[in-house]
């Protein structure tokens, strides 16, 4: 598989530090046009989406409650702000998080903000991370971030209160390979730029589950509305069950029809390497 660099796509962490002062208000007009421009008439959004159809909705409290483990990394952006980062899950125990590796490294693997810079909030709790247990899902020997190796865990350095609930441990082993379309609920904890929307949930379609490749975990491509800041969003099954964490997308905004090929969402499934990582950091608590 090609990494980022030679794929035309774009992760979707929230650009922190360009999110305040005149150049926030720069962008924000540029939203605000290109929703004029696109026809967009969904009350929620701002400047649309991905596709023709945005069904997005806010997350309602029975989406928590199903969705127990949804999670916000929030970080310090370069000039002292805090902002809304990108989504993470509280996953088996009440200190183990998932999320994207891109929240840390860029394409190249390179270090792009410290661990120390960020927290993860989950209902009214959050917790500091411990920055020595990021494990990323990217083999460093590479030099390059793929769709199917942008992962990360990290550890809290105390568990949550017995009032959260953390996800079930996912596990992609039934989702079979290929162009078979299956129903699934895109859920973003921390929203996306594209929308007014805090939170949101969609309905939509994986509509094929790509071949293994990096750590034997697979790409499913979906038609599920996103934009910058829903990286790490989570597909659940209609039964509830995680089984992808959302990675990047074709161009913001479009508002163009899916195409296999040439327009479509990235996820990739918990399985392979990230599954062993997580099972094996749950193994390792008491």
């Amino acid at each position: 598989m090609r990494p980022f660099n030679s794929l035309p796509f774009r992760a979707k962490t929230r650009p922190f530090a360009a999110a305040t002062g005149p150049l926030a208000l720069s962008l924000g007009l540029c939203a605000l046009a290109v929703a004029l421009l696109s026809g967009a008439t969904s009350p929620h959004s701002a400047s649309a989406a991905l596709y023709p159809h945005d069904g997005r909705r806010p997350m309602n409290e029975a989406d928590y409650l199903r969705f127990s483990g949804a999670g916000v990394l929030i970080c310090q952006t370069d000039m002292g702000t805090i902002e809304r980062g990108a989504a993470a899950w509280l996953i088996g125990a009440r200190d183990l998080v998932v999320l994207n590796a891109h929240n840390f490294v860029d394409k190249q693997l390179r270090p792009t903000r410290p661990v120390s810079d960020c927290y993860f909030q989950i209902g009214e709790e959050s917790g500091a991370f411990e920055p020595e247990s990021l494990k990323l899902g990217a083999d460093v020997a590479t030099k390059a971030l793929h769709i199917t190796d942008d992962w990360a865990l990290l550890r809290l350095a105390q568990p949550l209160s017995e009032r959260i609930t953390p996800q079930p441990p996912p596990d992609a082993a039934d989702v079979a390979t290929g162009p078979a379309p299956l129903a699934v609920t895109m859920v973003s904890p921390a929203g996306h730029s594209n929308s007014t929307l805090a939170t949101s949930a969609e309905a939509c379609e994986i509509r094929q589950i790509d071949p293994p490749s990096e750590g034997g975990v697979r790409r499913a491509r979906h038609n599920c509305n996103d934009g910058y800041g829903g990286s790490g969003s989570g597909l659940f099954t209609q039964d509830g069950k995680l089984i992808a964490l959302h990675s990047a997308s074709l161009d913001m905004n479009q508002r163009r029809p899916f195409d296999m090929e040439a327009h479509y969402g990235s996820a990739l499934l918990f399985e392979g390497a990230l599954l062993e990582a997580i099972r094996k950091e749950l193994a390792a608590r008491p």
